[in-house]
């Protein structure tokens, strides 16, 4: 149950921080360095697409390294590039952008499966307790972002959303899981927990 939990805070951390972005990126570029709507829009895409890859190569890598390792880097890995992108040039800020996009996104497909081999035979009620918290989350984190951008400003809310990644220090606190059929944790084979 507690490593359930920590799962929940690291997608929380991980689809309010992309709820801040996705959301809010292209006026956070027209207010801070007043380039064009088509050229925020440009910045946004770059960010996008590096979401999407990074999404579609965290699974392949999760096999490879681990998946806790994988979810350990892709959250708390990204948090050097966050604190630095509120403080950067306009350059800058987008090669960041692609590289947390990349980096940050990797971390669903290991998140997913490790949650499966954490309760195998059950992998529709993880797939879908996963994915309906991920849209959840990045819909109170587009609204929170929000309001707290109405009051204080978009510049001060990614310095303050920035630091979101910390909590990948959570990650230590997950079991290491071992299956005995890796390539089959779908199948409700037996898992231990070290």
């Amino acid at each position: 149950m507690t490593t359930m939990v920590i799962l929940i805070a690291l997608v929380f951390s991980k689809f309010f921080y992309l709820a801040s972005i996705t959301s809010y990126y292209t006026f956070y570029l027209i207010h801070h360095f007043g380039v064009s709507v088509q050229s925020a829009q440009l910045f946004l895409f770059l960010f996008l697409a590096a979401a999407a890859v990074g999404t579609v190569c965290g699974g392949p890598i999760g096999d490879r390294v681990g998946r806790k390792l994988v979810i350990w880097i892709s959250i708390l890995g990204v948090l050097p590039f966050t604190l630095v992108l509120p403080y950067t040039g306009l350059t800058t800020t987008a090669v960041l952008s692609v590289i947390i996009g990349f980096v940050l996104s990797s971390a669903m497909p290991a998140m997913i499966v490790y949650a499966q081999e954490l309760v195998p035979g059950r992998v529709g009620m993880i797939s879908g307790l996963f994915f309906g918290l991920a849209f959840g989350m990045g819909g109170l984190g587009a609204a929170a972002v929000g309001v707290i951008a109405d009051h204080y400003g978009i510049v001060f809310t990614y310095r303050l959303c920035s630091f979101l990644p910390m909590l990948g220090l959570l990650a230590m606190f997950l079991p290491h899981i071992q299956a005995h059929n890796r390539g089959a944790s779908s199948g409700g084979k037996a898992v231990r927990a070290t």
